[in-house]
């Protein structure tokens, strides 16, 4: 759908510098998505793997980061492996509701109540990204907490039209229960893709 060469603006590795690839396709559809332009497989161009991974090393980047829409609806080995060929580390931000594919470095698990991920995704993830948009979503959050991995990061991060609302509710939480961190969107509050 597109692609750009910016920071990563939430969780684990926020404030890198990071090249994005946003794959079109999403079958989740979280009413509060904010790239809804990403649900379509039809409407965007197609762009061959190796003007993708030319574009990415042009950069100078040292990350790639995979994202949707659902980017595990494309079986992405191929894209990976280039990438990772070129000595740039791979991310997927995905809600986990279709297959692994590819070759990670990094793996942001963000479950939706849309549409569960699968099983087999929950052990791999290295970060678990709970959006918070009612009270409700705490404790959604944790029965995934509970089947990640112990070296798994724990965020909870405000749905962004929420978060003057929600962010008071994360910190007392947080404070409650240690083991999460709070993830904000900081390249929504310095105006960047």
């Amino acid at each position: 759908m597109e692609h750009f060469y910016t920071i990563q603006g939430e969780g684990f590795h926020q404030g890198r510098a990071a090249y994005f690839v946003r794959l079109g396709g999403c079958d989740v559809g979280c009413v509060w998505c904010d790239v809804k332009d990403s649900w379509s497989f039809d409407g965007h161009p197609i762009m061959p793997l190796e003007a993708i991974v030319g574009t990415i090393k042009a950069s100078n980047t040292p990350l790639a980061v995979i994202t949707g829409g659902e980017p595990l609806m494309h079986n992405l080995d191929e894209l990976t492996a280039a990438i990772q060929k070129e000595g740039i580390a791979t991310n997927i931000e995905t809600s986990g509701s279709s297959p692994l594919s590819g070759s990670w470095d990094w793996i942001c698990l963000s479950p939706k109540k849309f549409k569960a991920p699968l099983p087999e995704i929950l052990p791999v993830a290295n970060e678990l990204k709970i959006i918070v948009y009612n009270k409700s979503d705490f404790a959604w959050g944790e029965s995934f907490a509970a089947l990640v991995s112990d070296t798994c990061k724990l965020y909870l991060q405000p749905e962004w039209s929420k978060a003057d609302a929600m962010t008071p509710l994360i910190v007392e939480y947080i404070k409650q229960n240690p083991k999460w961190e709070l993830s904000l969107q900081i390249h929504k509050y310095i105006n960047v893709p």
